[in-house]
């Protein structure tokens, strides 16, 4: 793509939201601002190279070499940065077939991803066959729904996880979509699956009341939107009946969102839900402006890699 074209279609799918009490005025007009930016992939399903150019529609597109050097030319320009992954990471190429997740693990460490959660494509090769990969894994997994105490799994996933950026605390958890009849039971074994209402909630009540988190991000694997099936939890339906996320981050159902989709929660109050595809064809970037009360605002788009 022509650099000028790039810039063009970047710049359409551009969104700038009011989140709290942060006005939509000109950055530039601001006091100081400390800027936060997550970047974000989900459903990458084992996708280690480039689609080739006869490939479609994704002629040319995705791959980790490409993502890692945009990965590493947006953290220099600002090194308060997250990289977080909404799961379903396994299962799609020959790659997984051969290696069970140990070249997927290894390269998401080599770009340093800060947390992600997980999917029921990870599940592809048993528990015990993602539990034998969390080696390769040198970042933290997260999920609030899946109880694995009485698996393998237990005490290798954590509830949430929280960072420090530039005086800015911010909160990650994760949830999974129920695993019952899309995953054999002989695959997660004992694994229980939560309300992810309920756990939203009461991950919400914990960094916000307890750890003082100044932004709080869902990692979620339950899908962006189910029309013909209104009483499934999706991303949207779980914005709309919980509080005090700023930003869902979504998987599971391969959504291409140009931007995200601002929602109101339950307070009424202005919320984010982002998707990005699937196979690595796309990188989220959602940037957060702290002012100096900490109320903040978000300007977000999708990039193709």
């Amino acid at each position: 793509m022509k650099r000028r074209d790039f810039i063009q279609q970047v710049s359409a799918t551009t969104a700038v939201v009011t989140i709290g009490g942060f006005g939509l005025q000109s950055f530039s007009t601001l006091p100081k601002t400390t800027k936060i930016t997550i970047l974000h992939t989900n459903d990458v399903h084992s996708h280690i190279d480039a689609f080739g150019p006869d490939d479609g529609r994704n002629a040319n597109k995705g791959g980790v070499a490409r993502r890692a050097a945009l990965i590493e030319s947006i953290r220099n320009e600002n090194p308060n940065t997250l990289l977080l992954d909404a799961g379903d990471i396994f299962q799609g190429t020959p790659y997984f077939n051969y290696y069970g997740g140990e070249l997927e693990f290894k390269l998401m460490s080599k770009l340093k991803y800060d947390a992600a959660t997980i999917g029921n494509h990870d599940f592809d090769n048993g528990i015990d066959g993602l539990y034998a990969q969390l080696p390769h894994a040198e970042f933290q997994f997260i999920s609030s729904n899946y109880d694995f105490s009485n698996t393998i799994m237990d005490t290798h996933v954590k509830p949430y996880k929280t960072f420090i950026k530039e005086g800015i605390k911010i909160g990650v958890f994760g949830l999974g979509i129920e695993l019952d009849g899309l995953v054999d039971p002989a695959m997660y074994n004992e694994t229980k699956y939560l309300d992810p209402v309920e756990m939203a909630q009461e991950m919400t009540h914990i960094l916000k009341t307890n750890e003082k988190c100044d932004l709080v991000i869902c990692l979620s694997h339950l899908g962006y939107d189910y029309k013909t099936n209104p009483n499934k939890i999706s991303d949207l339906k779980l914005a709309a009946l919980t509080k005090d996320i700023d930003l869902i981050i979504g998987g599971h159902t391969h959504t291409f969102l140009p931007k995200p989709t601002v929602i109101k929660n339950i307070e009424n109050k202005n919320m984010l839900v982002n998707q990005v595809g699937c196979y690595g064809i796309n990188l989220g970037k959602i940037d957060f402006y702290f002012d100096a009360n900490k109320d903040k605002s978000a300007n977000g788009t999708s990039i193709i890699v």
